[in-house]
């Protein structure tokens, strides 16, 4: 049965990270393999176009290709039980697609090559919507920053009144969190390798293809745009431990943003408001609400992003041989569900940060009644302006 989100709410009609869109890489980097193996001379392009067409039919496009590509999920759900992993039974429906060339479907390759090399396309795909998205909240963090560089409000410390700082400051705060997990993402994104090696890493089965099996394997790569590593990783999981680090910085830099906003919310301080849409906010029982939800699910992604991350570090430190007995497998939905709360989070951060309303007002009032003796702001304004200098954020007056 296909995963809708129904218990992870922000997250309905992102299909870039749904078994969907797995099921859809995986049928790419097939077709992809085909098609290297025209590129060097060993079938003819027409086997190429044929299994490109299968494939394309399999993943099916608009809604009713979309219905397809779910019932075929689940089909190839159900049995990727008996070998232990979805490119087994996606094989033998490709195959069946395109009879005459099944010979040339998957030749030389195994099913890690297949599977890896798809979550890297998902997470590509994942990393690079949800940077779009950092991007906007980037600079409606900036713009926020400029505009309240000089704002007063209290600054707290363990939950208590501190010192005098600004919301501007605060702001810049965020604003260096989020670039420096869109720095992350960037370069976890860029380093995403293809997956190659053969049945235990050895290549043995592209060798039986051709006197040159790098340059199949080069050709593979550059029909995918991902770059080719001097050797297999099967065992090697370093791509997904930085990859799965990033999306989890991500969730975490808009965590907390989030727990900054829970905080002006609040009765009694009331300095910020997230921004109102129909329906949002909505409470079952108290009508008179309008809860901070935005927010609340950004909250949600931060916690639930770093058990994700560590499950994909525990794999990695547990991988073994040329290929790891159940560490890998344990890799697929952590890495997949890490991606789905990168990409909704980014999105739903960039929203938050592109309508937060914010009352000054407030923020002196609640200043002037914890700490009544305080004057000034310190260098927190200056401070301000050299976090938006050195990430090249800065917007215009408004």
């Amino acid at each position: 049965m296909p995963d809708v989100g129904l218990l992870l709410p922000g997250t309905a009609g992102d299909e870039g990270t749904d078994d969907v869109a797995v099921l859809r890489a995986l049928l790419t980097a097939e077709a992809a393999w085909v098609r290297a193996q025209a590129a060097v001379g060993l079938v003819p392009d027409g086997a190429a176009d044929a299994v490109d067409a299968a494939a394309a039919g399999l993943a099916g496009t608009g809604a009713s290709g979309r219905d397809a590509a779910e019932e075929l999920a689940s089909e190839v759900a159900a049995q990727a039980a008996a070998g232990g992993n979805p490119v087994i039974p996606l094989l033998a429906a490709l195959r069946a697609a395109a009879p005459e060339h099944a010979a040339t479907i998957h030749a030389g390759l195994t099913s890690q090559d297949v599977l890896d090399t798809a979550l890297v396309l998902v997470l590509r795909d994942a990393a690079r919507t949800a940077g779009a998205d950092l991007d906007r909240a980037r600079t409606a963090a900036a713009r926020l920053a400029h505009t309240y560089r000089d704002a007063p409000a209290l600054g707290r410390t363990l939950a208590q009144a501190a010192v005098p700082t600004t919301l501007g400051a605060r702001f810049a705060g965020w604003l260096g969190g989020l670039r420096a997990a869109r720095d992350a993402l960037a370069s976890a994104a860029a380093g995403l390798p293809l997956a190659y090696g053969g049945a235990a890493g050895e290549l043995s089965g592209v060798a039986r293809l051709t006197g040159d099996p790098f340059a199949l394997v080069d050709a593979w790569g550059a029909e995918l745009g991902l770059p080719v590593p001097p050797g297999p990783w099967h065992t090697a999981r370093t791509p997904m431990t930085r990859a799965a680090d990033a999306l989890a910085e991500t969730c975490a830099a808009l965590g907390h943003v989030a727990g900054d906003v829970l905080q002006g919310v609040r009765p009694g301080t009331e300095e910020l408001r997230e921004p109102a849409a129909p329906g949002r906010g909505a409470s079952s029982a108290m009508p008179h609400k309008r809860n901070p939800v935005l927010s609340v699910l950004l909250r949600r992604s931060a916690l639930a992003a770093p058990h994700l991350a560590a499950t994909v570090r525990t794999a990695a430190g547990l991988a073994a041989d040329e290929r790891p007995d159940g560490a890998w497998h344990a890799e697929w939905p952590a890495l997949r569900d890490l991606a789905r709360h990168a990409v909704a989070a980014s999105r739903l951060g960039a929203e938050l940060l592109d309508g937060l309303e914010v009352d000054a007002e407030a923020a002196a009032r609640t200043l002037r009644a914890a700490l009544p003796d305080a004057h000034g702001v310190g260098l927190a304004p200056a401070l301000v302006d050299r976090v938006l200098a050195a990430a090249d954020d800065r917007t215009e007056e408004p």
